[in-house]
C-alpha cells in the first residue's frame, strides 16, 4: 500500500559487528537498499521508524519513501528484518525498490467476520486453516487486508482462496482450493469403557487326604487283611 511517509537515511561505507554496535548507539540500525536493477547500498536507518511502520495495518506491505541523504530518494518496501528477541529492537533491515508501474507479488492478511450458522445451530467448530494469500497487484492498489464473511457456513462448508473476490489489477497466486476457513464437526466424546468385570474364579478342587475308600469286596467273599 503506497503512503506519504518518508524516511530518512544515511549511506554506510563500512560493515560488520563493530560497525553495527556504533550504529546502535546513535540510535540507528544497519540495512541495505537493493532492487530495480540498481547497486545495492548499504544504509543506517531508524529503528523506530521502521518498527512503527512494521507494526501498522498495512505491515510489511506498506510503501513509503527511502530518502537517502545525497544517494537517491525512491519508493521502498521492508522485505526483511530481524529483531532482538529479548529487547525487542530492529538489528537489520533489508529494503527493496519499488517501481509503482510494475505489479509486485504481496502477501495479503485475511480476516473473518459473522458467527458460522454451523457452530450456533450444529454445535461444530471454526477452524482458520491460513490467515493470508498471495496476490499479484501494483503497488497502490495493495489491499491491507481481506475480510470473508463465515455466517453462513455449515458444518462441512468451507471457503477458500478463490472465494474472495479481487478488484483493479489483483492476480490470485495462492490456489484456487486453498481452504482458508471450514466448519468442522466436534468429535463425539468417548463412551466411558465399561469395568471390567473380573471373572469368577472356579472353586478348587479339593483333594482329600487320607485312605481310599476300601474296595467293596464281592458278595461272599472276605476282605483280605
Amino acid at each position: 500500500m503506497k503512503t506519504d511517509i518518508i524516511v530518512t537515511a544515511e549511506s554506510r561505507t563500512t560493515r560488520g559487528k563493530n560497525e553495527a554496535r556504533r550504529l546502535r548507539v546513535r540510535g540507528l540500525s544497519p540495512g541495505v537498499l537493493y532492487g530495480a536493477s540498481k547497486d545495492a547500498v548499504p544504509v543506517a536507518i531508524s529503528p523506530k521508524e521502521v518498527t512503527k511502520i512494521l507494526r501498522s495495518k498495512s505491515g510489511h506491505n506498506t510503501i513509503f519513501n527511502l530518502d537517502i541523504q545525497g544517494v537517491e530518494n525512491t519508493p521502498v518496501m521492508v522485505v526483511d528484518w530481524q529483531m532482538d528477541p529479548i529487547r525487542d529492537i530492529l538489528l537489520h533491515v533489508d529494503l527493496k525498490r519499488i517501481d509503482l508501474t510494475k505489479a509486485i507479488a504481496v502477501k495479503v492478511p485475511v480476516h473473518t467476520s459473522g458467527d458460522a450458522k454451523g457452530v450456533k445451530l450444529q454445535g461444530g467448530l471454526l477452524e482458520l486453516i491460513t490467515r493470508e494469500i498471495e496476490i499479484e497487484v501494483l503497488p497502490d492498489e495493495i489491499p491491507e487486508s481481506f475480510t470473508v464473511d463465515v455466517s453462513e457456513l455449515m458444518i462441512g462448508q468451507n471457503i477458500r482462496a478463490g472465494d474472495i473476490p479481487l478488484s483493479g489489477s489483483m492476480k490470485l497466486l495462492s490456489p484456487a482450493d486453498q481452504v482458508l476457513a471450514h466448519v468442522v464437526a466436534l468429535k463425539a466424546e468417548e463412551e466411558p469403557a465399561a469395568e471390567a468385570v473380573a471373572p469368577v474364579a472356579a472353586e478348587p478342587e479339593v483333594i482329600k487326604k487320607g485312605k481310599k475308600e476300601e474296595e467293596v469286596a464281592p458278595e461272599g467273599e472276605k476282605k483280605k487283611k
